[in-house]
Formats: C-alpha cells, sequence, structure tokens
C-alpha cells in the first residue's frame, strides 16, 4: 500500500522543469574576475647589519640605503616595528630597530616591495 501512494504523489519540480524553456538565456561568455592589483613596488635594495658599538652593548639591527624620503622613512620605521614587535626610530637615513633583528627582518623587507635584502 506505501508503494502504491508514493507513484500517485505529484512531482513537486516537474513544474519548474516545464517553466525552465521559457526563461531567458543567460551570457555566452564567462565572466572574468579583475586582475590582481600588481606588486607592491619598494625600494630597489636595502642593507641590514647589527651593530653594538656605542650603544652600551645593547644590539640594534640597522636598515640602510632604502633610498625613500624621510616621511616615507618614518612610516618604514612604524610598520617595521609593528611587523617585529620591537622598539625603533630613524635616526638620518637609517632606521635602527632594538634588538638583533637580522633572521626575521629579510622576510618582512621582501614582503613590503625591497627587491634585494643584504645581510651584514
Amino acid at each position: 500500500m506505501l508503494a502504491a501512494a508514493m507513484t500517485t504523489k505529484k512531482d513537486p519540480f516537474a513544474a519548474l522543469e516545464k517553466l525552465r524553456a521559457s526563461l531567458p538565456k543567460g551570457p555566452d561568455t564567462p565572466v572574468v574576475a579583475a586582475p590582481p592589483p600588481p606588486p607592491k613596488k619598494g625600494p630597489a635594495r636595502a642593507v641590514v647589519r647589527m651593530e653594538r658599538k656605542g650603544r652600551g652593548g645593547k644590539e640594534v639591527t640597522i636598515v640602510d640605503k632604502l633610498g625613500v624620503p624621510p616621511k616615507e622613512l618614518e612610516r618604514w620605521c612604524k610598520e617595521l616595528k609593528q611587523a617585529l614587535g620591537c622598539g625603533g626610530v630613524v635616526e638620518g637615513e637609517l632606521i635602527i630597530l632594538q634588538g638583533d633583528l637580522r633572521p626575521r627582518i629579510v622576510g618582512v623587507l621582501e614582503a613590503k616591495g625591497v627587491a634585494r635584502v643584504t645581510v651584514g
């Protein structure tokens, strides 16, 4: 009796299948997503070194030869300090960061678009 009841039941999607032919046709060409933005273009190079001299034995990491304007250098210093979790300051054309960060700073600088990082 149960099998007989199932065969007499109406298919709820049968009416929708009949309407398929009356629907408008979609676009012929697939929609292409916008191209990704170009990678960040940063300075061509940076020289990174560690110093202790004249600092009471404290280690600092110096980022030199970025070749960016002073206002931009302040922004770079702030972003490096946040990314590396350290203190730092801009002195002239140098960014001075507290601690020996040479192993970690290379990846951060490359992610910011520096083409060549030299560690000394």
